[in-house]
């Protein structure tokens, strides 16, 4: 390995680490986000039954992704991967409406812990390429989004398939660590 190549191995390494949880319930597309955001392919992808772990580079930043199966089974162990969180990536299924309101009680249980305590929370309203996918603004009006004080937040539209909007979504979470 040359001086020049070790140099520009030492300029891409990134300023810090961040420790994101990827949250939401099964079939919300979790594992397609995450496999996207990790340019990988996503043409089979199986219900994660434990969890799955990739770090991405982005902004300067070594994102380590830690996705946890969103199975009513699992989500009791979601607790267990809340220390030390940096950012808090809750994902929803836009077109499945049936469970809108089973995924605002597990967002409103997770924003109360005390191991999340003041994570900014980044919200993506997935599949909405869906002809029946509910428009981000409805979503955040119906979990009630607008009342969140303790924390930055956001809600981005996005479709992990199509990869429209998730680019997005990781440059309003490397913007809101840096302000810290």
């Amino acid at each position: 390995m040359g001086l020049l190549s070790l140099l520009r191995k030492l300029k891409s390494t990134p300023d810090r680490e961040l420790r994101i949880l990827l949250l939401g319930l099964d079939n919300a597309g979790k594992t397609t986000l995450l496999k996207k955001l990790a340019s990988e392919d996503i043409s089979h992808i199986t219900p994660t039954q434990g969890f799955n772990i990739k770090s991405v580079q982005s902004s300067g930043f070594k994102l380590n992704v830690w996705d946890i199966g969103g199975q009513r089974k699992i989500r009791p162990y979601w607790r267990n991967y809340f220390e030390n969180t940096d950012v808090l990536i809750y994902v929803i299924d836009s077109g499945d409406r049936k469970r809108f309101d089973e995924t605002g009680q597990e967002l409103s249980e997770i924003l109360c812990e005390d191991k999340l305590a003041g994570v900014p929370v980044l919200i993506f309203a997935n599949k909405q390429d869906l002809f029946n996918a509910a428009p981000s603004a409805e979503i955040a009006e119906g979990l009630g989004l607008h009342t969140i004080r303790d924390r930055a937040w956001q809600i981005q539209a996005c479709s992990a398939t199509k990869d429209e909007g998730v680019h997005d979504g990781l440059e309003w979470v490397c913007k809101n660590i840096k302000r810290k």
